[in-house]
């Protein structure tokens, strides 16, 4: 056997991220009789726990995280695609941060090229 380590791109873990908050989210709408409970749902709370701790390894920890975990917890608040949205808020985020950082080096750059 090899420790061969499967890399993820940035882009992939997004992509695999998005998939899971809608997958979750999907499951949590379309099968509402077992989730409209809330927290008092067994199954609402595993879903929610093993959801919330994919993406947490999958993204990192964020705040946008703990506002989704806690709307899932009241019933009939938990039918908003909160995963979901947490996700695009993420993704929204590391691309304004990425898109500042590129914006900050280019003019050091270009400041370099005619001095």
């Amino acid at each position: 056997m090899t420790d061969d380590i499967i890399a993820i791109t940035p882009g992939s873990r997004f992509r695999t991220a998005m998939l899971l908050a809608i997958a979750a989210d999907a499951l949590q709408i379309v099968i509402l009789p077992w989730f409209v409970e809330g927290a008092l749902s067994p199954a609402d709370d595993v879903l929610d726990f093993g959801v919330a701790a994919l993406l947490i390894s999958l993204l990192g920890w964020h705040w946008e995280f703990l506002p989704s975990f806690l709307g899932k917890l009241m019933p009939g608040v938990d039918l908003v695609p909160f995963w979901t949205m947490a996700v695009v808020n993420v993704y929204r985020k590391a691309k304004q941060v990425a898109s500042s950082d590129e914006g900050q080096k280019q003019p050091a750059l270009k400041d370099l090229e005619h001095s």
